[in-house]
């Protein structure tokens, strides 16, 4: 929201009040600083009888992090949610001298300016990260009365901003106005399904606002050289977050928010959806499911979209009779193939379903403030939505999907969740304003939870499409319905990498687009996106997505790329591990894995797929494809051609083929099986070597078994800490292979040879690095 009319004027109707100075400062507890600032020079005692007084208090919940509350009146009633934080018990400290107050979390301070011009400082490093300077922080009031805190922090030259959930725009956010307010409004727009309060920067701090309503952010967009953001409340928490890396950032904000679980093996795999509209029973489903396996298309989950339910009964949780008369029978013959089930379900009950009448004797459904059911039209005639935040709402609605347990499902689509009115109330007095955003929290958890409970730890898995901060803790994450076209395709991945820079583990996207049909070529180019993304779900509205619709060619280039992402498992498992321990998400905006290259701030067509491979899809139909190579020699993994940065690469790429490179210096563990994505992946692994240079040593995980693979002057020695099958270490054209239960291996380098094979039924169909 802005507030001002240029540098010198208020808005219209705008009044605003802000710290001029300090007049008083204190450690009331351990570990915290307390400071009492008026919004008017202290001049004489008469000065003290007026306001208003700003009241700011910062503590640090773990090292590296600080908040910092402001506070007008102190009387406003606390109405949740929250969002919850975790801390951990260390050390802060206070220090004070006759300039300043400073309060030290680990390597990360706030420093309050006790004298002179109001100034707060936020430092690491030996240097300063950030400031709140004169009319930065402030009371601001509009013509309707409507009161607003609001913080502004200074960017210095250069520094990008990152992240505030999945955002379809540029990838950098500044010079954005961006509202936290999760919406339906597609991926074509500024509207978001996942609005997530926290900004990444390149700078060596990020910083989290804590406010589960409406946050709005002016990011370098009213003051060109600060980061804005402002609330309607009483009081507005914050919290810089010390890196200094983007990697150390994100790791330090999902500690205070939370993990990604790790999702199941098996959710790595590929689906296939029955699309939304079209027409479908079991014998369509079995026919795509032989279909996939006559063509050897490795398929590991099927989804159910919305008509598995009655029209009009949305959400009834009961297969329709007329269509599905054998639920229990047909799941468990899908079982039998080797499939694990998903079902689309959401949070709204039509009038006509009949859980409308259960719900609402019971008083689970959300109601207006005169105490009647809220309920509308838009996507289901007269529908109403569970009250999550009411325990006994929770539980009738896991109970229902218990059901469903039972039958044999696996998973859910947890889709919707936005559309989420403000003319209500909740059970538990929540405010509605609030709510609108945490209202997915509640409803993600609550379907997380009760497929945990029955499942067991790191077997639950959803295909969630809202999200606000914390959601991280319940993947998997959807994009949201895209058009099928480059342009969608594009701003959907600028999306994926955005919520990737806001603590999200992993993320997909509906393959060859939802609205509308894609042309073969089209179709073509985003299934290798897909494959090489951290969840790949082939997904429609009004038309299938089986490959053979298309051309024969989709089936080959469907096969490649499934195969490719199957072989790759031992790598991308290990990478899903990595989003679970340390909140560094699978798909990697350049700027995480190479802060200091100035050429990756901007990128936002190419991604690191985990730490050692980089992927640049291919947006057009002839193939062409411009991407940027950071500084090292990078080899294609499909071809073993070598490519040195930094520079530009211009590439023209075949169907059967998309840049994917390895960065110099890797060992990439490429498994024996292309069929399934859970197996054991240490057995008959081959370790891949690109450009290890001598005295290098890289461990490389793979399952419960870690391997270590050294150069030693023109050899390469591998180990293994654990006897396994038979194993394989590849570099430079060359191959030594293990027998079971051998522990060490030993390659002889070619140095006449340049580049790394790639797997075998891999290949570039056209093109050449120019």
């Amino acid at each position: 929201m802005k507030f001002t009319d240029g540098y010198w004027l208020l808005r219209e109707g705008v009044t605003a009040a802000y710290p001029v100075q300090v007049l008083d400062v204190a450690s009331e507890e351990p570990g915290t600083l307390q400071i009492h600032a008026p919004t008017q020079p202290i001049r004489h005692r008469g000065d003290l009888l007026k306001g208003p007084v700003v009241t700011i208090s910062a503590h640090a919940p773990m090292p590296d992090v600080i908040g910092v509350t402001l506070t007008h009146f102190e009387g406003e009633e606390e109405r949740g949610p929250r969002f919850t934080v975790n801390t951990e018990d260390f050390g802060s400290h206070v220090s004070y001298d006759e300039e300043h107050a400073v309060l030290t979390a680990g390597a990360l301070s706030v420093r309050v300016a006790r004298t002179g011009p109001w100034h707060v400082d936020f430092l690491a490093g030996g240097r300063t990260l950030t400031t709140s300077g004169i009319k930065a922080m402030g009371i601001m009031r509009d013509a309707d009365g409507g009161h607003y805190l609001r913080e502004q922090l200074n960017l210095t030259v250069g520094t990008s901003v990152f992240g505030l959930g999945e955002r379809f725009g540029p990838l950098v956010k500044n010079g954005q106005v961006v509202d936290m307010w999760n919406a339906d409004g597609g991926t074509a727009t500024e509207q978001a399904y996942k609005n997530v309060p926290f900004y990444l920067t390149d700078a060596g701090y990020g910083v989290f606002v804590d406010h589960p309503g409406k946050v709005s952010f002016e990011v370098g967009s009213e003051v060109v050289s600060r980061v804005q953001f402002s609330a309607e409340s009483q009081q507005l928490t914050y919290y810089v977050i010390y890196g200094p890396t983007p990697k150390e950032i994100l790791h330090k904000y999902t500690a205070l928010t939370g993990r990604p679980a790790l999702p199941p093996a098996w959710s790595f795999g590929l689906w296939l959806s029955t699309s939304f509209t079209t027409s479908y029973d079991e014998k369509t489903v079995s026919s795509f499911i032989d279909g996939m396996r006559e063509r050897d298309l490795p398929l590991s989950v099927f989804h159910f979209d919305c008509f598995w339910m009655r029209e009009f009964q949305w959400c009834d949780f009961q297969w329709d009779p007329r269509v599905f008369p054998d639920p229990a029978g047909m799941l468990t013959r899908l079982k039998e193939r080797g499939l694990r089930i998903c079902v689309w379900i959401n949070p709204y009950i039509a009038q006509r379903s009949p859980l409308f009448a259960e719900g609402k004797a019971l008083g689970h459904l959300l109601k207006k403030p005169d105490g009647s059911v809220w309920q509308w039209d838009l996507w289901q005639p007269g529908m109403a939505l569970v009250d999550f935040t009411s325990p006994a709402a929770r539980d009738w609605y896991a109970a229902k999907l218990e059901a469903l347990l039972a039958q044999g499902v696996d998973c859910f689509k947890t889709d919707f969740g936005e559309r989420i009115p403000v003319d209500v109330a909740y059970a538990d007095g929540s405010d509605p304003e609030r709510m609108h955003n945490y209202y997915t929290y509640l409803y993600n958890k609550t379907v997380f939870d009760v497929l945990r409970k029955h499942k067991g730890e790191g077997e639950a898995v959803v295909f969630a499409r809202s999200a606000t901060a914390g959601s991280q803790q319940f993947p998997v994450h959807w994009g949201g319905d895209c058009e099928a076209t480059y342009e969608s395709m594009a701003e959907s991945l600028r999306g994926g990498l955005s919520l990737g820079l806001s603590g999200f583990g992993y993320w997909s996207h509906d393959i060859g687009g939802f609205e509308g049909t894609p042309t073969p070529a089209l179709f073509k180019r985003w299934i290798a996106f897909g494959l090489l993304s951290s969840h790949s779900r082939l997904h429609g509205s009004s038309s299938y997505r089986v490959p053979w619709l298309f051309d024969e060619e989709a089936v080959d280039v469907l096969r490649l790329f499934t195969k490719l992402k199957l072989r790759l498992m031992p790598y991308l498992y290990e990478t899903a591990r990595t989003a679970h321990a340390e909140g560094i998400p699978m798909m990697r905006a350049m700027v995480l894995e190479f802060p200091d290259d100035p050429g990756c701030a901007h990128l936002e067509r190419q991604y690191m797929l985990g730490p050692d491979l980089l992927v640049a899809p291919v947006f057009s139909d002839e193939g062409d494809v411009s991407y940027y190579v950071p500084e090292g020699t990078w080899t294609h993994f499909l071809t073993g051609e070598t490519v040195t940065g930094p520079r530009w690469v211009r590439e023209r790429h075949g169907f059967l083929s998309a840049p994917v490179l390895v960065r110099p210096g890797a060992v990439i563990p490429v498994g024996a099986v292309d069929d399934r994505p859970d197996y054991a992946y240490a057995d008959g692994v081959t370790l891949q070597a690109y450009g290890l240079k001598p005295g290098a040593r890289v461990t490389v995980p793979v399952g419960d078994v870690t391997f270590t693979v050294v150069r030693e002057g023109d050899t390469l020695r591998a180990s293994a800490s654990d006897p396994v099958a038979p194993w394989q270490l590849s570099a430079e054209g060359r191959t030594a292979r293990a027998e079971a239960g051998t522990g060490f291996l030993t390659l002889e380098l070619d140095q006449g040879l340049s580049g790394t094979s790639g797997p075998s039924g891999t290949s570039r169909t056209s093109g050449n690095p120019q």
